[in-house]
């Protein structure tokens, strides 16, 4: 389930040691299960399954009939066999997963209540924080109980895990411009939108190309400024912990890949910007051999987010 999910989180998350990475996956394929249509009803009695009040089969049975082929329908379905593998982690991480979850599924609840409406940077910043933010919370909590190393660095790195998450997200929103506008949904600020005298609707017609991607800058620069600070907290894990830092390191590159070829691109509003398969590896194989130096990091970090005349990420440096 969880590779038929995510298979780019699949290979972070199973790059982690022993029970760290069991936990992380299954807090994962939790933090999957949203109800088809993300009903606020059916999202009410997941926190309520989370929180102990009702069994589990209360919602599965209401799932069960429904026509929903996607892997988050396929997740939510199997949520009492996800719960059962839970059971068998250590109390204090059943604790630290089931409390993330619920806060994340109450401010999903939330906001599917409020609806498709982003007034400012701030509801943005709010939406990615229940989202994506309390992710970033939750995974370094489990990194710092796993490991000494970073528990004594917790507080240096809660604040940049918040900002992780949102640069995850923010470049999530330039991928998904497109599909998210066909179910409804407009994650861009309203004011990105009124700095450039166009319309949330006039972001895919053509003779408005320019002004939309002027907006598609706006978001990319957003990004960029949460990328940076998810630099800041893969640097501030030790480097023996390299596993670690590997798993936080390559949703991170894939991201500041993707907004590379985002920028400027007006294809981006036509459908979802990729890393090609051969970056991905490419990457993958570069950071696993040098990943555990902050000055290597550094340099490829930044050379990634350039868009040179073939598109490619650098090669080796001693």
């Amino acid at each position: 389930m969880l590779r038929a999910a995510s298979r780019t989180f699949a290979l972070s998350i199973e790059r982690l040691p022993g029970i760290l990475g069991e936990a992380i996956a299954i807090a994962y394929l939790l933090l999957r299960i949203m109800p088809p249509e993300r009903k606020v009803a059916l999202i009410h009695l997941w926190g309520q399954v989370l929180s102990g009040e009702v069994r589990v089969e209360t919602l599965t049975v209401q799932l069960s009939n429904v026509d929903d082929p996607s892997p988050d329908a396929d997740v939510a379905r199997h949520a009492a066999e996800v719960l059962a593998v839970m059971g068998r982690l250590p109390a204090e991480v059943q604790q630290t997963i089931i409390s993330s979850v619920r806060d994340t599924t109450e401010g999903m609840a939330r906001w599917q209540a409020r609806g498709p409406v982003v007034l400012q940077e701030a509801d943005m910043d709010d939406y990615m924080h229940e989202v994506a933010g309390r992710v970033g919370y939750l995974v370094t909590h489990l990194f710092a109980w796993h490991a000494d190393g970073i528990n004594v660095r917790k507080d240096l790195l809660m604040p940049l895990a918040r900002e992780f998450g949102l640069a995850l997200q923010t470049v999530n929103v330039i991928r998904g411009l497109r599909k998210d506008f066909e179910r409804g949904w407009v994650y861009v600020p309203l004011n990105f939108f009124a700095a450039v005298n166009i319309a949330p609707q006039d972001l895919f017609d053509p003779q408005y190309q320019s002004q939309a991607m002027q907006v598609v800058e706006m978001i990319a620069d957003k990004a960029e400024r949460h990328l940076l600070a998810g630099k800041a907290y893969v640097q501030a894990i030790p480097a023996w912990h390299h596993r670690i830092r590997l798993a936080c390191m390559w949703p991170l590159l894939f991201a500041v890949r993707t907004l590379a070829i985002s920028r400027h691109d007006a294809a981006v509003l036509a459908g979802e910007a990729k890393v090609p398969r051969a970056e991905v590896m490419r990457i993958v194989r570069d950071s696993t051999l040098w990943g555990w130096s902050n000055t290597w990091f550094d340099y490829y970090f930044h050379q990634l987010g350039v868009v040179n005349g073939k598109g490619s990420p650098p090669g080796r440096i001693s």
